[in-house]
């Protein structure tokens, strides 16, 4: 690739995750004071391992990655995280890390192109040169098959722009320009259809034999996407994990695995193994069965190497450093101004709605005081006249401030989910977007 990056494994030992107890559920005559929603879960991801991390709902597969990706900001976090053997910062794990999100959320009036142009502005080392950096934005988007519409708009979901599965590729593509290591993904095929899952798949697996760590959380997939996954975290409601390894040629590993445990009933031939792994470890099978797969697992050898691998992967590597940076952000507060004021710009003035209602009461506002006040500023005999020019000034003012922020919310409105998450990747202080939006 044209930037290198550093191949990185995340392990984690006993994690444990709780909320404060809802008050809902304390009224039931609960007395605990916090809802634990993950239980001691520990596992490993490396560099060029696709994961799959699955569950039923209420497993706890999304406060598992929120919580490795650092995207927890509330609630109470115990256990061990490393980043190839050292301990993780979040500030310095945010630069090397991407995160996908199930909602695809984008900017509607900027390309293809400009949104990952914008992501690697602020995103890549301030060494990159612009040259260095508009190559890797080519290699990234034939990467993940995006060339063709390099120039599009990206459009609202739905409305206009790109296609959902289009999206998520350019979901994936926003992050891969910051040049991560480790990328989480959060449920990326949901809401696809089987041809536009498979495109997405493609994708991913493109990026995965770069070198990178990926997870995805997936919600009941197509046998052949399922087979895509080299391994399986898999949790049971609760926060327990009851498989984490390989899924092997045809799931042949993970179909071993639970078929040795005894009162598991064998799988069908041609059955999908995800579906009939979810089912004999659901609740109502471990009730029906007497079986706790939660404990099956941590007796298995199964567990047991997965132990050795966390402890060997905790360990720093001979000759390595731990991850730092000289600053919290890529970029000068001058260079993230100019980017936000840049794709604001952009924005705004490819918007016919919003350009042309600032425009008409603009107008409209300009004819009704110009002869409200028409030649009022001649008049200057008397602190009255005084008084009635200052006036005229104030309501024009106020009048064209308060109609300009009623227009410009639309705009605000879908943009500031977009600001939510740039702001989660740490592309951006705040201020620098403030000051962007000045248009």
């Amino acid at each position: 690739m044209v930037l290198p990056f550093v191949p990185l494994s995340i392990t984690f030992d006993d994690i444990k995750y709780s909320v404060d107890m809802p008050q809902e559920i304390k009224a039931q005559g609960v007395a605990e004071s916090r809802l634990e929603l993950l239980k001691g879960i520990s596992g490993s991801f490396r560099p060029g391992v696709l994961t799959a991390l699955m569950g039923v709902s209420g497993a706890g597969k999304t406060t598992l990655m929120d919580v490795l990706a650092g995207r927890k900001t509330s609630g109470y976090i115990e256990g061990n995280i490393t980043i190839s053997g050292y301990p993780k910062k979040q500030e310095t794990f945010a630069r090397v890390s991407g995160y996908c999100e199930q909602n695809d959320i984008h900017s509607p009036n900027v390309t293809v192109y400009e949104s990952l142009a914008f992501s690697s502005w602020l995103r890549l080392p301030a060494n990159v040169d612009s040259s260095t950096r508009k190559m890797f934005i080519d290699e990234v988007m034939e990467l993940v098959e995006l060339s063709p519409l390099r120039d599009a708009l990206v459009g609202l979901p739905g409305v206009s722009g790109l296609s959902t599965e289009q999206r998520k590729r350019l979901t994936i593509a926003v992050e891969l320009v910051a040049n991560p290591s480790i990328i989480f993904m959060d449920e990326p095929t949901s809401g696809l259809d089987a041809r536009a899952a498979a495109i997405v798949m493609r994708a991913i697996r493109n990026t995965v034999d770069t070198g990178r760590t990926v997870v995805c959380t997936i919600h009941q997939p197509s046998i052949d996407i399922f087979e895509s996954f080299d391994e399986l975290f898999l949790m049971k409601r609760g926060g327990e994990e009851i498989y984490v390894g390989p899924l092997g040629r045809h799931s042949c590993e993970l179909i071993r695995y639970f078929e040795a445990t005894e009162d598991v009933r064998k799988i069908k031939d041609g059955y999908n193994p995800s579906t009939w792994m979810l089912e004999v470890t659901s609740a109502t099978q471990e009730q029906m069965t007497g079986i706790n797969f939660s404990q099956v697992y941590k007796n298995s050898e199964l567990y047991r190497r997965n132990k050795n691998l966390i402890k060997e992967l905790s360990t720093p590597p001979e000759g390595s450093s731990d991850l730092s940076f000289p600053t919290q952000y890529s970029q000068t507060f001058l260079t993230q101004s100019f980017a936000c004021l840049w794709k604001q710009s952009l924005s705004y003035w490819r918007n016919p709605p919003y350009t042309a209602v600032k425009y008409f009461y603009t107008t409209v506002i300009a004819l009704l005081f110009g002869t409200m006040f028409w030649g009022i500023g001649k008049k200057r005999h008397n602190q009255q006249d005084l008084f009635n020019a200052m006036g005229s000034m104030y309501s024009s003012v106020l009048f064209m401030g308060v109609q300009n922020s009623a227009s410009v919310q639309p705009v605000v409105a879908v943009e500031r989910t977009v600001f939510y998450r740039e702001r989660a990747a740490h592309m951006y202080s705040p201020l620098p977007y403030a000051l962007g939006g000045c248009n």
